[in-house]
């Protein structure tokens, strides 16, 4: 194996015991099923081990027919893949945790995931509308149930062992602080947004400390603007390192200790995403001393509900 298949196929081993997370994974929310599920065909075949998928994707069934194609054409065995899923904002409540985790499982054809995240730190008022709105249009928020009461709950799950591990994500480290205080069983994954002009440092240096992995998405900024494809830094050890910028920008996640997920619909894409290699050390310094932007594209962490935010030039 090269030392880039050894980079690409990089694991972080978790704090929940012998699991290990791949560094390199692929997100599943593509609207489209027939789009979704050909994708994440794609990415397997391509080499791809772990997949995040979500409740809120609505998309679970047909990433799990692609996960049993996969299976019975021998491309990979569930044993060699990492699975993540999520609660959704609707189902915090401790007595509907129980039941969303074990759809999630009939839908992905799973018998276990390998981590269970809870989508956002934000109740919504419980039900099946995902999205429970007011006659004003404003979210409808559940008082009546807290964080670490829903955390609780996915201990419980873990104790049962159908999940391996659990964890939070689009939270900020205050929230995230507050957690690792009072649970027991520690979050083992944290997925936020980050990428070189969002690099949450000094969450990454927490996780670090308590044994946490940090889980990027867009970890190259959703293609808006500012673009940091086309950042002068990025675009210039891209060059040099024979690489394009995405693929900088994804080794620079991988090397400075996180993994992260990227989305596509397209095969060269998904290809170009996996092929990453190490950077050098005077570049990993130039993109944390010479990138000077710094901008968070989605306001999840602000209200629960996922929504990227255009920027004016």
């Amino acid at each position: 194996m090269t030392n880039s298949d050894l980079f690409r196929h990089r694991t972080i081993g978790l704090s929940s015991g012998d699991t290990a997370i791949p560094a390199v994974g692929f997100g599943t929310l593509i609207p489209d099923p027939v789009a979704a599920k050909q994708a994440v065909l794609t990415a397997l075949k391509v080499g791809f081990r772990h997949f995040d998928c979500a409740e809120r994707y609505r998309n679970e069934q047909v990433v799990g027919e692609a996960l049993q194609e996969a299976f019975a054409a021998g491309i990979v065995q569930r044993k060699d893949l990492f699975i993540t899923t999520k609660l959704w904002n609707t189902n915090h409540r401790p007595a509907r945790v129980k039941p969303a985790f074990e759809a999630s499982c009939r839908r992905l054809q799973v018998d276990y995931i390998d981590c269970y995240l809870i989508h956002t730190p934000f109740a919504f008022q419980a039900g099946d509308d995902q999205d429970p709105r007011d006659e004003h249009g404003q979210v409808i928020y559940d008082s009546g149930v807290t964080l670490i009461e829903t955390w609780r709950a996915l201990e419980g799950l873990v104790d049962s062992g159908r999940c391996k591990s659990i964890g939070l994500s689009d939270v900020t480290l205050k929230t995230l602080r507050e957690i690792v205080a009072v649970a027991r069983i520690k979050p083992a994954v944290v997925q936020v947004e980050s990428h070189p002009y969002l690099p949450e440092w000094e969450m990454l240096e927490f996780c670090q400390e308590h044994g946490v992995v940090l889980l990027a998405f867009a970890p190259l900024g959703h293609n808006m603007e500012p673009n940091l494809l086309d950042d002068p830094v990025i675009k210039a050890i891209a060059a040099r390192v024979g690489k394009t910028p995405a693929q900088a920008a994804l080794a620079w996640a991988v090397q400075r200790g996180t993994a992260f997920l990227t989305t596509s619909k397209t095969p060269h894409r998904i290809e170009e995403n996996f092929d990453i290699s190490a950077l050098p050390e005077d570049a990993m310094r130039e993109m944390r001393d010479g990138i000077k932007t710094n901008i968070r594209f989605n306001s999840v962490v602000e209200t629960g509900v996922p929504g990227f935010i255009p920027q004016v030039r």
